[in-house]
């Protein structure tokens, strides 16, 4: 399973286009899909992206919920039905969707910051508040990370 670490910032030129940071796309050699998957993020003003079997893992724990329930279908809605494949070109750039690209308020400057199992593009200037909330609530909070269990996950 790949793993998206460290934060890098890259330029977006006219045409949305974005280079994705090389340890990424090195964590994602041998996947399926030479690419990433990203869609709007639903608790902050960003793109999530994964790896594609990640969202097929997603698509998996989706089948928890009644097909039907309305919960299910807020969730592949909000997930699946604004995903994006996002193929890698030669040169290792992805192409993000202008609506993707609005939605995060991204213009110039695009900041990809590795989340463990996932990533997100940020604006830059908006990423540095975040970063500085996020810090804030782990230290106000005193967050840990919860201990694996006997089996290792």
């Amino acid at each position: 399973m790949p793993l998206f670490l460290s934060t890098y910032v890259n330029k977006v030129d006219k045409k949305g286009r974005i280079s994705v940071p090389a340890t990424f796309r090195s964590t994602l050699v041998g996947q399926s899909f030479q690419g990433v998957v990203l869609f709007k993020a639903t608790g902050h003003a960003c793109i999530e992206g994964f790896d594609f079997g990640t969202m097929e893992e997603l698509s998996q724990r989706l089948d928890h919920f009644d097909m039907f329930s309305d919960q299910q279908d807020d969730i592949a809605t909000a997930i699946f039905a604004e995903s994006v494949q996002c193929p890698f070109d030669s040169e290792g750039r992805i192409n993000v969707p202008q609506s993707l690209l609005d939605y995060a308020k991204i213009h110039d400057g695009a900041a990809f910051v590795g989340l463990g199992r996932k990533f997100q593009i940020w604006d830059v200037d908006q990423f540095e508040s975040r970063k500085a909330t996020a810090r804030n609530n782990v230290i106000s909070n005193h967050l840990t990370l919860p201990k694996l269990d006997k089996g290792g996950v």
